[in-house]
């Protein structure tokens, strides 16, 4: 599996910033090894910081457009049947779509934090016809922390970007527990919003 990891992002890293989006549209990969293997490729220096983050912002941003578009226009039986070639399973999609109408448009931000949920959350909002620009707009909004964070931990990991798993736990953890937070007060704020109107 590393061997086939390593030899896809070779040719990925041959394309330059293309190289960068397109791994995270693809996402057979997980985002974190596409970025942290762009981040070694910047300290290496055949990329520069701000031309790869506007890449993976871009590539990750229209790899959840793909999943929204799939479930505005195909719904769940479609994401049922063939999800499992994009590695989507119908557990992510129960669990995505529990959120999704338990916390409301919200949280297509803090989800995109969150382990399992992160990639599914797009699936419902495509079912419940989320408007585009806002889903848009707080995909964008999540995908330029992360970006930018997975990019920099790849750069000081240098040649040891593949244990970015092991190593980018001290940072994800808190982002996580904010990213928690932040749907948890969204959603006491939304319904408090409810009750007094």
């Amino acid at each position: 599996m590393k061997e086939f990891i390593f030899s896809v992002l070779q040719f990925l890293a041959q394309l330059g910033y293309f190289g960068v989006a397109l791994g995270l549209m693809i996402e057979i990969i997980p985002s974190e090894f596409v970025l942290a293997y762009g981040g070694y490729m910047i300290a290496q220096g055949h990329l520069h910081y701000p031309g790869a983050v506007i890449a993976g912002v871009i590539g990750g941003t229209i790899a959840q457009l793909f999943l929204y578009w799939a479930g505005y226009y195909g719904g769940r039986p479609f994401l049922e049947k063939y999800g499992k070639y994009i590695l989507i399973k119908k557990k992510h999609i129960d669990i995505s779509e529990q959120w999704f109408q338990k916390y409301g448009a919200g949280v297509i931000f803090s989800a995109r934090f969150i382990p399992v949920v992160r990639h599914a959350i797009s699936i419902p909002a495509g079912i419940a016809k989320m408007s585009l620009s806002r889903f848009t707009l707080y995909t964008i909004a999540a995908m330029i922390p992360w970006t930018i964070l997975f990019l920099y931990l790849g750069h000081v990991l240098g040649k040891n970007w593949s244990s970015i798993k092991e190593y980018a736990h001290a940072y994800t953890m808190p982002i996580l527990i904010a990213a928690i937070l932040i749907t948890v007060i969204y959603f006491l704020v939304k319904k408090t919003r409810k009750t007094t109107e």
